[in-house]
């Protein structure tokens, strides 16, 4: 990361013009939105991206380590997988971030661990229905 230079115009066009999805799914819990490549231009996305991790600053989300941005009252961030492989872009109110909530004593409950699945039984076979049991 080399500093924080700010978006360019091209950038902060797109992302204004980008429909960016509101993740249902941690409404509750870490309320943000995202970007998917293939729903936008790819160019922009991937320059995007390299704007993240070239001007951003190492931040944490519990013990996860992630590359954020700064813009406009909201931050931005991609889960670190290589650029070729990157398919998504949140964002999120400076407010939701970890580092925040975690200042001001508002961190939601830890995620609970799912639920182990009992283990599939194969169905009980019959003889019933055997060559051997009709004769």
């Amino acid at each position: 990361m080399s500093g924080t230079q700010q978006l360019s115009e091209a950038l902060r066009a797109f992302i204004k013009s980008c429909h960016w999805t509101f993740a249902k799914t941690y409404a509750a819990t870490w309320p943000h939105e995202y970007i998917v490549r293939d729903r936008v231009d790819e160019e922009l996305f991937i320059q995007l991206v390299r704007h993240i991790r070239e001007n951003g600053y190492e931040g944490n989300f519990y013990t996860k380590r992630i590359t954020y941005f700064d813009e406009d009252g909201m931050v931005y961030w991609t889960m670190g997988a290589p650029i070729q492989e990157t398919i998504i872009v949140n964002r999120c109110t400076i407010e939701q971030t970890y580092e925040y909530r975690l200042k001001h004593g508002i961190l939601p409950d830890p995620p609970k661990p799912p639920f182990p699945r009992p283990p599939v039984q194969p169905p009980a076979f019959s003889t019933a229905f055997t060559p051997e049991a009709i004769s």
